[in-house]
Parts: C-alpha cells; structure tokens; sequence
C-alpha cells in the first residue's frame, strides 16, 4: 500500500523536548518506520521550517520525509501555523494530480493533528483518497482546561467539528477520546481506537534492576519527563516532594540545558522548588536524546506523569517497556496505559497529597514497584509494540480502502445500471481490527459515549 501521512509541525526528523516537539513526532516516525518494514511505501508531509532543508529525506527503509513550503523557511509556533494550511494543501493536491507522476497518488493519506486534517480536506478527497484523521490532542478537552490560557486558534474546535464530520474515518488513541469525539459529532461507527505504541527493543529493562529491588525503604527516584509546559503538572510533583524527604526528583525536557535559564516554566518550576526548600532535590536536565530516555528510565524508581489531561502519553509506555512503575494522573490515554494496581498507581490530577501518598506506598516497599514494573513491561510487549499498533493501523487503512471501493462500486451502479454478472470484480473486505472500536486496549468494554 502507498500512505501518506500529513504532520505539518511535527516532523519526525525533529529534536524531542522543544514546546512542539515531542509524543507526536516520535508516533509519526515510528509508525511510518513499521509500515516501511511491513514492505508498505510512506510519504510523510512536514512544513518546511528550515530553507537548507531538501525536498526529501529518508527516514527509513521505503520511508521518506518530504518538506514542504507553506508559510516562511523558518521555525513558527504551531498554533499560529493555521494561515499556512491551505498553501500546504495546495501544495499536496498539485502534487498528487500531476498527471505528469501518476504513481504519486496514495492509497490512503493519514492526516496527523487537527491542522494537518484540514490540509488533507483540501487535498485528499477531491481527488478520491480517502482521509483518516487521528487527532492526538482535542481543542475542545484543551479548552476546558486551560480556559484562556489556551493559545490554540479560536477556530478550532469548529475545524475539530468539520474534520470529525468530514474525514472517512478517525484513529483515536484512547478509549477515553471516543467520547470527545462523538461530542463533536464524529459516527462512533467511523472510529477506531488504536493506541500509540513503543520500541520494547529500545527500551527495555535495564542491567542493575537489583539496585531498585534492595534500595534503602523511603528513598526514591523519581523521573517526570516531557514537553516543558505547565499542563504537564510538573509543578504538582514538586509540591509533593515536601511530604517525600528520600525522594528526589529529575525533570527532562524543554530546551537545551545551556538555556533553561531562559525558558520561563524551567524558571517558574525552579523558583517554586525553592520556595518549599527542595531545590536541592530537583535537577533540570533539559532536552534529551531517545537514548537519553531509555537510560533515565532505567535508573528510575518510578516515573511519574501528573498532567492535567493527556490524549495519550508515550513516556508512560516508554516507562512500562523499561519495566518501571508509572505513578500518574487519572485522566485520558493514562487510563488505558497504566493498570491502577497493576503496572502502575493512578491519583487524582493536580492533587499533591495524593501523588505523595502513592508515591510513599512504593518507597516504603521496594518489591511493590519492581512487581508493578514487571507487569508493566509484561503488558507493553503484549499490547503497545510498534508491529502490533502498525498492524492495527494498516487495518483502520484497508477498511477505508475497501469502504472507499465499495462506494465508488454503488455509484458505478447507479449511474450505469446493475454490473453484467460476468464483469462483476470482487470487493475486498477488511480485516476486522484486533480491538473493535467500542473496546479498550486490554480488552475491556469503552463506557458508554454520550455528547458531553
């Protein structure tokens, strides 16, 4: 099959830890690597925000990044990108109609983000493509949570409104999206859930795990790692800390460590560790390498994730293939990631004396976060590995494929009369997905779905 993917700003030839880079663009790299291996040819569409940069990059086998101009050669915020979207499909429909390239044309384009969807409106369905849309982060949850904070594009959660309307189909990468996604008017019957998924090669479980099982009961490491930004709840696992006098506390993310000074949430985080006296147990250590990840994780006791909301969360899966323990807020992909009492401890979101309490059960017991850590590592190899989500994906794929046949097959009929039996071709049929869209990953039924 030939997939285009669209992720206008998060391209996955990207640094991790800059405020827009981060889960999205190691999804999109590791998907579109997958589906390369499987012997499918991709096509992943970023804005170009460099002018040194080629028009095309390989990535990996059958895989290439392509860069495309809309707007100015240089880096520009993702929320003011919208401007720039009709110029990118622009740019993606002359490219796939030239008739000069026939074989430009994709099976199926994968638009990721809401911007990239509307890029795909503009492109994929005049020519007959079919459009999957997988969102990563909502406007309308964003809003509800960061209120006027919110930078997004006032226009949003109304471009939200037309994608969940407008695209053949919706990969949702929790069971917890699916509700958004009916208030917004998407047909549940349209969605798939698919979950985000993880390296278990790369990360996996480190050599001196006996450190971990025999540490001194009380003390702990703990590991908070992402995008430096406030909705991360950063802040929240600090403010625990006063409450944890063994635990200390390692944040990466944000900028290069040569300029968190001048980053203002680094400043913010640091200046409120001081004011609870525990700036000596707190250590900023800026952007990280994927490398860097897998060894911060490995001498971790726990990895804690507190965000106010989060669509889905890779670290939280990084963590599990690493068989550490997630401590982590009750909300979004965190409910399917993370087993309460199983692989992991969930807590209220934004609640300090909660996350110290979970925190405090495994420092007093050592073996409960190695046992959490093994069950976590266990359920990642079962569920979250890159070749089970980019089997899964290709599913939601071949069902658009097939639904877009079968559509073309009634309108074929309709304005020509019944197909003589002896030219009648087959229609294939998809494969049913391995989770059907009203199960979670592990298998359990989604609640219920109404319009909120």
């Amino acid at each position: 099959m030939k997939i285009a993917m669209i992720s206008e700003h998060a391209s996955p030839l990207a640094a991790l830890g800059g405020v827009d880079a981060g889960g999205q663009n190691v999804h999109v790299a590791s998907l579109a690597t997958r589906l390369g291996a499987q012997g499918h040819d991709v096509e992943v569409y970023t804005r170009r925000d460099d002018a040194s940069l080629p028009e095309r990059v390989p990535l990996a086998p059958r895989v290439e990044v392509v860069h495309v101009d809309a707007g100015p050669p240089v880096p520009v915020p993702k929320d003011e990108l919208l401007p720039h979207m009709d110029a990118f499909g622009a740019d993606l429909l002359r490219r796939w109609s030239d008739p000069a390239v026939p074989d430009a044309v994709p099976d199926v384009v994968h638009a990721h983000f809401w911007m990239s969807g509307i890029a795909g409106l503009l492109s994929a369905p005049p020519l007959g493509i079919p459009l999957v849309q997988t969102f990563h982060a909502l406007g309308s949850v964003k809003r509800r949570h960061q209120g006027a904070r919110d930078t997004s594009p006032r226009e949003r959660v109304a471009r939200e409104r037309l994608l969940c309307r407008g695209v053949d189909r919706i990969v949702a990468t929790c069971s917890d999206e699916v509700a958004e996604l009916v208030a917004l008017g998407a047909d549940p019957d349209r969605v798939d859930v698919v979950p985000c998924g993880v390296d278990i090669g790369r990360f996996r479980p480190g050599p001196r795990r006996s450190v971990h099982r025999h540490r001194e009961p009380g003390t702990l490491r703990l590991l908070s790692i992402g995008r430096l930004v406030e909705r991360k709840g950063v802040d929240t696992v600090i403010e625990a800390l006063p409450d944890l006098p063994g635990a200390e506390l390692v944040v990466a993310g944000g900028p290069p460590a040569a300029h968190l000074e001048e980053d203002e949430e680094a400043r913010r985080l640091v200046k409120l560790a001081d004011a609870l006296g525990v700036l000596d147990r707190v250590r900023l250590v800026g952007s990280v390498t994927q490398d860097d990840v897998r060894g911060l994780m490995q001498t971790a006791d726990v990895v804690v994730c507190d965000p106010w909301y989060e669509p889905f969360g890779i670290v939280p899966l990084e963590a599990a293939a690493c068989g550490r323990p997630v401590v982590g807020a009750a909300v979004g992909g965190l409910l399917d990631s993370v087993v309460d009492g199983r692989t992991g401890l969930l807590v209220p979101p934004r609640d300090p004396a909660a996350l110290a309490a979970a925190l405090r059960r495994i420092a007093d017991d050592p073996a409960l976060g190695e046992r959490l850590g093994s069950a976590a590592r266990v359920r990642a190899e079962r569920l979250y590995g890159w070749t089970t989500v980019a089997a899964r994906t290709l599913e939601s794929y071949e069902r658009v494929v097939a639904e877009g046949r079968r559509s073309a097959a009634r309108d074929t009929r309709t304005a020509h009369g019944p197909v003589p039996p002896a030219v009648r071709t087959a229609t294939p049929t998809a494969t049913p997905t391995t989770t059907p869209p009203d199960m979670a990953p592990d298998g359990r039924p989604v609640r219920a779905v109404s319009a909120r």
